[in-house]
Parts: C-alpha cells; sequence; structure tokens
C-alpha cells in the first residue's frame, strides 16, 4: 500500500483495487481502516465502497437497465438485491448508481472449500430465488425479449447486427437472431442443423443473465444474502438462466452443482455450439 502522507486526487486511474483510502476534499490518502474501498474496475468501470454502508458503481457500461432491474426485483419479489438510491446516466451506456451494500461476502472466495452438503444447500438456495426472479411481469407488451428497462440485450448471442437493433418479438425472431449471428461469425460445422438445435421457448420470464459465485452474497452461515450484478437482466426465455449458469466457468464444480439441483432441464446442445463461435 502507498504511504499514508502520499495524497492522489481522487480520479478512477488513481485507484487501486482492494485498497482503502480516506477522502478530504478531492484528495484520497491510501489507509487500512479505509472511508472508501475500491471493490473492483471490471472493463473501465469501478465500483467503490463508502463508509461500509454505501456502494456506487460508474463509468462506461453503466446502463439505466440495472439499476430498473434492481427496481423491479425489490417491487415484486423478496429476492435480496442492493437498494438504488440515485442514478445519473449521460448515455445509454455511461452512468452511474448509488446504491446499499449488500451484507456478506462472495461465494466465490469460499465455494471450493465447501463440503457437499453446503454447496447443495446453496444451490437450492439459489435456485428457489431464480423462481422468484422469473415471476417478475413483463413491462413492455409486444416484446419477448430485452432488457429490463426494454432496451436491446448485451448478450454476445442476442447483440443485433443492425443499428438501430430490430426488436425481438417471439421465441422464433430471437432464434433466428442467434443463428444470423452464428453465420456472420463463421460458423459453419452446423450451418444447416442449428436452428433445429436451438431450445424453443414459448414464453419470456425475468432473469438476472449472470447467476455465478461472484454475484451471490453469502453470511458465515452460508445463507444467501443478496445477488448483486444486475447489467444483464431482463426477459428472455425460459431456458436462458438455466443456459448461463451451465457455461464453462472456473468454478470448479459449481455448474455441477447446479445442474444435479435444478428443477428443469433443457437441451443446450444449439446454445453450447453458437457460443463456441461467438466467444
Amino acid at each position: 500500500m502507498t504511504d499514508i502522507s502520499e495524497g492522489v486526487p481522487f480520479r478512477t486511474q488513481n485507484l487501486q483495487e482492494g485498497n482503502g483510502y480516506i477522502k478530504r476534499g478531492q484528495t484520497l490518502f491510501p489507509c487500512p481502516s479505509s472511508v472508501v474501498t475500491v471493490l473492483g474496475k471490471p472493463m473501465g468501470r469501478i465500483i467503490l465502497e463508502y463508509d461500509f454502508s454505501l456502494v456506487t458503481k460508474s463509468g462506461h457500461g453503466v446502463r439505466p437497465a440495472e439499476a430498473e432491474a434492481m427496481r423491479l426485483i425489490s417491487r415484486y419479489t423478496t429476492v435480496p438485491v442492493p437498494k438504488v438510491y440515485h442514478t445519473n446516466f449521460s448515455s445509454e451506456y455511461d452512468g452511474f448508481i448509488e446504491m446499499s451494500l449488500v451484507q456478506g461476502f462472495p461465494l466465490e472466495g469460499t465455494w471450493d472449500t465447501m463440503d457437499e452438503k453446503r454447496k447443495e444447500s446453496i444451490c437450492r438456495q439459489t435456485w428457489d430465488l431464480i423462481s422468484e426472479i422469473r415471476s417478475v411481469p413483463s413491462q413492455h407488451e409486444g416484446i419477448f425479449q430485452c432488457a429490463a428497462d426494454g432496451s436491446p440485450s448485451k448478450d454476445p448471442l442476442l447483440e443485433d447486427l443492425q443499428s438501430p437493433p430490430r426488436p425481438l418479438t417471439s421465441d422464433s425472431d430471437l432464434r433466428a437472431r442467434i443463428y444470423e449471428r452464428y453465420l456472420h461469425c463463421g460458423g459453419s460445422r452446423y450451418e444447416h442443423e442449428l436452428p433445429n438445435m436451438l431450445p424453443k421457448s414459448d414464453h419470456a420470464v425475468f432473469a438476472h443473465g449472470d447467476i455465478a459465485p461472484r454475484n451471490i452474497m453469502i453470511d458465515e452461515n452460508g445463507n444467501i444474502t443478496g445477488i448483486i450484478d444486475w447489467e444483464y437482466a431482463g426477459w428472455y426465455p425460459d431456458y436462458w438462466e438455466y443456459a448461463q449458469i451451465m457455461r464453462p466457468a472456473f468454478w470448479g464444480d459449481w455448474s455441477i452443482w447446479m445442474e444435479r439441483t435444478a428443477p428443469e432441464r433443457w437441451n443446450l446442445s444449439g446454445i453450447n455450439a453458437s457460443r463456441k463461435v461467438l466467444f
């Protein structure tokens, strides 16, 4: 850590992940007992914790849809999420969200050390919360898939090749979009088979879109205290959350346990074939 006597201007580029700082005016002084802590700096954004109670997320890629997702979850479910206090957006893709701090610690830090009983318990808790998340009613009539605020999805499988993006008004539209992107990115192995390999869905449900150990907060007893990072949330085909959870990940046997405890399963051969080309 930098010498406590060395202050730095309060600018994103001066803040180091994991460090704590005292803020005096527009100058930050590193300190062991922080008032401002850098929680992360993912892809040009910065996440700060203030006074052990408040979190801000700002920068390019912070969208109104993320704040709206947390508001919807708070309104329609009992799923523990950060409470949104204030937002400010200079554009659809650049903004600031001020929210409450979720107590606990990320599951990713302890998952590999847990015994089977605790892993099973956490996965069943997760599926119970997902069931609640799915109950959030659609706010956008005539749209099959969209982000929480009605804007287009950021998911690489679904981003439109055209501008402005075309709305996805049905499951057929969504499958056609995935197929279009597959061919555009050079997919050839399943050029003729992919449309029939993709799962079909007769209804859309609300989904977090990135349920993973890094976004699940737990307490010391293995109880889930919150779900964070709602930037991909929106309405998707009913299989989508399951498909996202089953992606290859870096958390050991996480997806194996989630598969084992899943209340419903889908054939993901088409989704997986698409991902190999698009990711």
